[in-house]
Parts: C-alpha cells; structure tokens; sequence
C-alpha cells in the first residue's frame, strides 16, 4: 500500500481547552504550550516558507475562546498565515470558503474538544476527503490536539468512564475520521489514568496498536507508520498484535476482562516507533542504522 506523503501530529492536550467550563474547577483555557514547542514543530514540518494555516475549532463549544488562543500562540512563533475556521454544523461543511481554504492551506490544527463534534460534522464530508486526499499526495501537516488527536484514527474512542476501565463495555468506540488505520489514539493520558480504556480498546480490537499521548507531549507519525516522541512527558504505546486468549468478547457487560500476553512500551522525547514493524528505536540515528541493515519494504 502506498504510504502518504503527509504527516500527522497528535497532541495529548493539558488542560481541557474546548467544553464549557466546571463551576468547580479554575478557569484555565489558556494553551499551556510545551505545545508552543510542538506547535513550532508543527509550523518547522510545514514545508512552506510563509505558510498558510487554518485552525478547525469545530471540537470545542466555546470555539472563538480557543480560537484566539491558537491566534496568540502562533502569532508568538511568527506564523502570520494562520487563520481561524469556525465549522459549527454539517452544512458549514458546504460552505465553498472553507472548501477553498482547506484546499490552498498548508497545515490544519485540529483544537481540541468534544471527538464526537469532529466525527458527526465531518464525516462523509466533502472537507474531510480533500483532507485524506491531500494528506496522501502532499507534503501536508494535520495536527490535533486532545480530540483532534482521537478523532485522526478510523477506530475512535468516544468516550468511558474511567472508573470503570477494564469491565466490559465500559469504553465506547466509534468510528473517528480515517486518517490513520490500525491505531487507537487517546489523549490526556497519565493524568487522567487512562491506561485501562486503552488497554480495554485495543483488546477489543486486537489488530491495533493503541497511542496513549501524555501531558505536554505529542508524536509525529510520518509516511502513515513512524512515530516520534515530541514534547515534554512520554506516549505509551500498547501493541494487541500479541494478545493471546482474552474474554473481551464474551463476558458479560459490567464483568472483569482478562488479557494474555498485551505488549506495552513507553516513549519519551526522541523514541520512535514504527507501528508496521512493531519495533522500538531509541532515535533517529537508531532507526537510520536499522534500517539501512534490511532489505527495502
């Protein structure tokens, strides 16, 4: 299968910068960029040298206050191309503007939000299949960050209560927007304790490799397999290729799952993981000197 020519990022997020706001929590929507350190790897990816960016708030519910958060950020790193796409409905979609620009962007930034918002507005879109299209035959940047993260693979997480992790049925998946197949993307991943919904998601869907972004962190997938541990905290890569006997399927809702033989590693800044090999290299100077060993794929 070809591979695409463009890349993705996924950004595990921080703070939760796209629902309303909890009575009982601080206010904090401010983007708390480390992922102004990925949002400058996004921009550095981009091959353009003044490059047009159009950030999708279509994820958060208060869409105009993340909105000039992004705007502020990439005003700090110079990008003065970016743009703000507020889609708020399906028939937005059919909106020729934004149909042009997605067309004559160089990058998009996927805010983050409510996963299900991206999936239901976009999905059949003609939007979403310039997007897979440009991504396959262009130098094209797609970056997400918390559910723009989730919603990039065509086996989404919508949502689960954590304290339930690991008791049948306790995830609920969904279909996200197909950028990438035969990986399960979660976000917010170590402060929030979700090891057990993704360790629950892939067992179900054995054949996948699942993503757990952390804090501050993000992992810049290339030619559709190779991830890149960018940022400040760690990814946790949990591979179900090697499951062997598990009752996910069977057990009753509510019931404990068992797992044989689930495969787990842990990335931080620099690691890299190439999803089709399954293999774990410690940097890019490891992964050139392997590589240059096989035979081409």
């Amino acid at each position: 299968m070809e591979k695409p020519k463009g890349k993705l990022i996924a950004i595990g997020g921080n703070e939760d910068k796209g629902t309303y706001p909890n009575p009982k929590s601080k206010k904090k929507y401010y983007l708390d960029f480390f992922e102004l350190g990925i949002l400058k790897r996004f921009i550095q990816e981009i091959p353009a040298k003044a490059p047009q960016i159009e950030v999708i708030t279509t994820a958060s519910l208060i869409p105009e206050e993340v909105g000039e958060r992004y705007m502020s950020a990439f005003g700090i790193l110079g990008a003065e191309n970016a743009r703000l796409m507020h889609i708020r409905n399906v028939e937005d979609t059919l909106n020729s503007e934004f149909i042009e620009r997605i067309k004559n962007a160089d990058g998009i930034m996927m805010s983050g939000g409510n996963q299900s918002r991206l999936t239901q507005i976009f999905g059949n879109s003609e939007i979403l299949d310039i997007l897979k299209k440009r991504y396959y035959e262009e130098p094209f940047v797609i970056a997400g960050t918390s559910a723009g993260a989730m919603a990039m693979s065509k086996i989404m997480i919508k949502g689960g209560n954590i304290s339930d992790s690991l008791l049948r049925d306790s995830v609920k998946m969904s279909h996200g927007l197909g950028l990438i197949d035969n990986v399960i993307i979660d976000s917010h991943f170590v402060i929030r304790g979700r090891f057990g919904r993704l360790i629950e998601a892939v067992a179900m869907h054995p054949k996948t490799i699942g993503i757990g972004l952390g804090e501050d962190t993000g992992v810049l997938i290339t030619e559709g397999d190779f991830i890149e541990t960018i940022g400040s905290n760690l990814v946790v890569i949990i591979d179900g290729h090697t499951i062997g006997y598990t009752n996910v399927h069977h057990v009753l809702p509510g019931r404990p799952i068992s797992i044989e033989g689930l495969q787990m590693h842990i990335l931080a800044k620099g690691n890299i993981y190439d999803i089709e090999t399954r293999q774990f290299f410690k940097d890019i100077e490891d992964l050139k000197h392997v590589t240059m060993q096989q035979p081409q794929r």
